[in-house]
């Protein structure tokens, strides 16, 4: 900065109230701070530098050369090749974000097939065009809540992945709302009995995923819902999506808001982004209203009446009135509900239930594997488990569990220890169509020879 400012840089700080510099990176620690000029070499030509670089470049590791067995919200799937094809093409492949209501037909007509297939998955009537993530969804539902029915506590499953979570404490701290969390037996089911104490008048949700962070199905989940409404309380429910194409949709055990994750649909893992935002809610005007993010609407043109499509219900976004908007999302993830509604009109609806039917046995088979390994204990949670798991090898720590498989060319987890109370110490593991039985058995193979 001073570079760039020269003389004029001091003046510039006293206009602000500073004295030092360091006072404008008060919130990165000191010890990140060069204290005298790094030692760089001599000058390079550009190809010496391309050299350089690509040598450095060649130390990484590119996920397909591994055995990666890690979910935990951004998972592996073989995505079909039309995907990338048709949302790479020029129509679609834009960073503009549209705000004009009748923008190009060929976008709203395809955004409008992405909420469509999804509401229909999760079992609701409306779903919008996009947030960016679970957690972002998730908390952008909690204060859809809270604006629903004014209430400011909200009731969570201590089995919901922590990170979304502390995302959706940032979201609902500010707006002054209560976040507290009810708690799972052993058996991964929710405890009626502790639930029914802790939600009342003001409870303004109850917040539950199915299957849970840690890959368990909660089997009384309708007993959740059905607790949330005696108390007049909304019934939020999480979901993964490939997951519904087995399963019983939320909107089916009356949930009144869905929110997932639309990854697994046609997205890469990339670095951990870019996701996909599933939020959705039943057909009530009030709670529609409460919903941010854009909607897309079928209607017919006013002169020929040919079926056209439009932006609707825009008096709720931040562009048009920014201090009551019900959110400010601006820029989100169409694209992104391109691949999706891409990926669901491929596979269809039977093809969804073969692969998750797929993913669930593979699941069990991989359970089982593992449970006839000395030293394993699997699964954590004694419930049913579809995609992810939980286990423990005796005398080894999760974290220097996960360094020995790496060293093997596995990625094995993720290290839940601390994190939930029902588990314990343990290693989240997950397994999808991508992974062969080789694969599984070159893990339980690798698991053998570090308990033998």
């Amino acid at each position: 900065m001073q570079g760039f400012v020269g003389v004029n840089f001091e003046e510039l700080l006293r206009e602000i109230g500073v004295v030092d510099f360091r006072e404008l990176y008060s919130d990165v620690p000191s010890r990140y701070f060069l204290e005298k000029p790094p030692r760089l070499e001599g000058s390079h030509s550009e190809q010496e530098v391309y050299e350089r670089i690509r040598g450095m470049l060649g130390r990484n590791r590119a996920g397909g050369e591994l055995k990666l067995f890690v979910g935990g919200g951004v998972w592996p799937h073989y995505i079909p090749a039309a995907v990338k094809e048709i949302t790479a093409r020029s129509e679609f492949l834009t960073s503009y974000t549209p705000y004009q209501p009748e923008a190009s037909q060929g976008i709203l007509t395809a955004l409008f097939e992405y909420q469509s297939m999804v509401a229909e998955l999760y079992g609701v009537d409306a779903v919008n065009s996009s947030m960016y993530d679970w957690a972002t969804a998730l908390g952008e539902a909690l204060r859809m809540a809270h604006r629903y029915n004014g209430r400011r506590k909200l009731v969570v499953s201590s089995l919901a992945s922590r990170e979304r979570l502390k995302v959706a404490e940032t979201y609902c701290e500010p707006a002054g709302l209560e976040i507290v969390e009810f708690q799972h037996d052993k058996r991964g089911q929710a405890d009626e009995e502790k639930l029914k104490e802790l939600v009342d008048r003001e409870t303004a949700a109850v917040y539950i995923e199915n299957p849970t962070y840690l890959g368990s199905l909660v089997e009384n989940i309708k007993a959740v819902g059905e607790i949330a409404h005696d108390a007049g309380a909304l019934f939020i429910v999480g979901a993964e999506p490939i997951s519904l194409g087995l399963f019983k949709p939320p909107g089916a055990y009356g949930a009144d808001v869905v929110v997932g994750e639309g990854q697994p649909l046609g997205l890469a893992m990339n670095f951990g982004g870019p996701l996909l935002g599933i939020l959705g809610c039943r057909m009530d005007m009030r709670l529609i209203h409460a919903m941010p993010g854009r909607l897309i609407g079928m209607t017919e043109e006013l002169h020929g009446g040919r079926r056209a499509f439009t932006m609707i219900l825009q008096a709720r976004e931040q562009h048009i009135k920014r201090e009551r908007a019900t959110s400010n999302i601006c820029t989100n993830q169409a694209l992104c509900a391109l691949a999706a509604a891409v990926y669901l009109a491929l596979l269809g609806r039977k093809g969804l239930r073969k692969l998750a039917q797929h993913i669930y046995l593979k699941t069990q088979y991989m359970i089982e594997r593992f449970s006839r390994i000395n030293g394993v204990k699997t699964p954590l949670v004694d419930a049913l488990h579809y995609m992810e798991f939980t286990y423990r090898v005796e005398g080894v720590e999760p974290s220097e569990l996960l360094r020995k498989l790496l060293r093997k060319d596995i990625v094995g987890g993720i290290d839940v220890s601390g994190k939930f109370q029902l588990v314990g110490d343990g290693v989240l593991t997950c397994v999808t169509e991508v992974h062969s039985r080789e694969d599984i058995e070159y893990y339980a193979s690798a698991l053998e020879e570090l308990t033998g």
